[in-house]
């Protein structure tokens, strides 16, 4: 069986060690919970067959159960590759829906919660020669309220903006060999003033050795560094000797090169990248190395007719951004999930501009359980993305409201800042402000006119911006502004059922879409108080039927006619 998404799943570290394990496991629903009790941690066969790493709601995992699954548990066989020997064997997970408990030939050697971002266990001990029995169990309730779970529906079936649940594994599994000395994770920070780079590494037992690093331009050297290794985080600046900047247009990236040494001999090393790329406001603007860029962002939920949350290829995953930068956007919303790591690594190199965001719908935020479950799942968003140049901001909440909620908000947005500094944070897309480097709002108006009005009002008077709840929002305070949702135009008109939805009027004719498009987006591009606008949304998901594209991914009208109208240069972009 060829294995499904082969490719290397996190491409800003890479080791020439490492085998992935996705294609056919065996598979079990156990919504009683009792599987520990009835012995399938450990030689005991399950009932089904799944292909990993696609959920088993969708068809791509063989299995297409739609009900909901409190528990699952998934079983293979492995061999660790003999030339691992003396070597740390990393298990790797993408990420599991939603508490994952992990066990190697019968021995329990981890757990993580956490339905968004990926871990590692270190399951070397539990090892034997030859045949490993490697068993998951993944326990997921999004009706709890207890667990961030983004679009995924409370009701047995799909409904309104809420689409289809993914429970337990839907990124990769790997594993990965490292040396008993070995670089664990690092922090790239770009410095375009002075063309350098601070890279931070956390090393695993690396006292009395050398941290290297080299930078590269194609087969040209750009710049070396060194310092002497230790346990924990070291520190080094390596100084560029020519500065390219990352950016929309010219996405350039250096190759990276970190090893450990002891001599001439290297102990470890790991291929990565990097963009120098810097963000800065000034007043009431949003700069990209120093330029006014307006961001013209489109709402990206990530989701797939046969994959669900997991995208069918790695190439569909570049096709997506490519999609979009045809109709003329040049970044997105990651709306309501956490992209997996290969969409930045495509982001990154086509010079695509995101805002990271989290899956926080369905978290019941004034439950100081899901409080914790959220800070602890969010930090490891921030954390593991914080290296790619594409990431422009952070929202780790969407359309929240309630005075309950906002001094959580508050948290978030101060630990997020404390975690990056290099990055705008907007608190929440819409509704309530609490703290923000940048202020918005949601606007689905659908008529042009009084779209315009209300939003040209700030012009003259900085006072009359327009936010959704006034009377529970913190007051702007200067910030740059923009509309963070719009459009959403209702269009399908082949419809002969109730159940699919878009915002406003049905326009009549695709001539009338088009104009109303147009209309809507020049209203945002051409007020000199705007930095940006996400226009709503790239595909249709599900019964939500207001997508620029089809569900498959077929274009609803020609390309060039929408990238034509937003080809148009912004008011801020003539801006000095």
């Amino acid at each position: 069986m060829k294995v499904p998404r082969p490719e290397h799943p996190r491409p800003q570290s890479v080791r020439e060690s490492w085998l992935n394990l996705n294609g056919e496991w065996e598979f079990e629903i156990d919504n009683g919970v009792s599987g520990e009790e009835r012995g399938l941690t450990a030689g005991r066969k399950l009932s089904g067959k799944i292909i990993v790493p696609f959920c088993p709601e969708s068809p791509l995992s063989g299995v297409g159960n739609l009900d909901f699954m409190k528990c699952v548990w998934y079983r293979r066989k492995l061999r660790v590759p003999s030339g691992w020997k003396g070597m740390r064997v990393l298990l790797h997970f993408g990420a599991v829906d939603y508490e994952a408990r992990v066990w190697v030939n019968g021995k329990r050697v981890g757990t993580h919660k956490g339905g968004n971002v990926g871990f590692s266990l270190d399951i070397t001990d539990a090892l034997t020669n030859g045949n490993n029995e490697l068993v998951v169990c993944a326990l997921d309730d999004v009706r709890t309220g207890l667990q961030p779970a983004g679009k995924q529906s409370w009701s047995y079936d799909s409904r309104g903006c809420n689409y289809r649940r993914t429970t337990g594994i839907w990124q990769t599994v790997w594993l990965e060999a490292v040396p008993q000395s070995h670089i664990r994770r690092f922090r790239l920070e770009p410095d375009l003033a002075s063309g350098t780079l601070l890279i931070s590494a956390d090393c695993i037992k690396g006292a009395g050795l050398i941290l290297c690093a080299v930078a590269s331009a194609g087969r040209r050297t750009a710049g070396c560094a060194e310092t002497k290794a230790g346990d924990g985080m070291i520190r080094l600046v390596l100084k560029l000797d020519k500065v390219v900047p990352w950016e929309p247009g010219n996405p350039f990236l250096y190759d990276l090169r970190l090893s450990l040494k002891a001599g001439d001999k290297t102990v470890d090393s790991v291929s990565s990248y990097f963009g120098m790329r810097e963000i800065r406001i000034e007043g009431r603007v949003v700069l990209i190395n120093g330029k006014p860029v307006f961001q013209r962002l489109v709402l990206d939920q990530g989701y797939y007719p046969k994959g669900i949350l997991t995208a069918p290829s790695d190439s569909a995953l570049k096709k997506d951004i490519a999609l979009s930068m045809a109709m003329g956007f040049n970044g997105a919303r990651l709306h309501q999930k956490v992209f997996e790591e290969r969409f930045l690594y495509w982001a990154d190199r086509l010079g695509y501009l995101c805002w990271g965001e989290f899956a926080d719908w369905k978290a019941d935020v004034d439950n100081p359980a899901t409080q914790r479950n959220f800070l602890e799942e969010w930090l490891q968003v921030v954390e593991r993305d914080f290296n790619h140049p594409c990431i422009v901001g952070w929202c780790p909440f969407n359309e929240r409201h309630g005075l309950r909620d906002q001094a959580f908000m508050g948290v978030i947005y101060d630990v997020t800042k404390a975690i990056d500094q290099t990055r705008p944070a907007l608190d929440v897309s819409g509704y309530d402000h609490v703290r923000c480097d940048v202020y918005d709002s949601h606007d689905y108006d659908q008529n042009p006119a009084t779209f315009k009005a209300r939003h040209d009002a700030m012009i003259a008077d900085e006072s009359k911006y327009f936010t959704n709840f006034p009377d529970r929002c913190a007051p702007r305070k200067g910030q740059p502004y923009f509309v963070s949702e719009y459009g959403g135009i209702w269009w399908n008109p082949g419809q002969k059922d109730q159940k699919a939805w878009g915002y406003g009027d049905r326009p009549k004719s695709e001539k009338e879409f088009v104009k109303r498009f147009r209309l809507l987006t020049h209203a945002l591009m051409d007020n000199p108080k705007m930095f940006a606008f996400c226009y709503t949304q790239l595909t249709d998901v599900e019964q939500e039927v207001n997508g620029l594209y089809t569900f498959d991914r077929k274009p609803k009208f020609d390309p060039a006619a929408i990238s034509a109208i937003m080809k148009k240069k912004a008011a801020i972009e003539n801006q000095p």
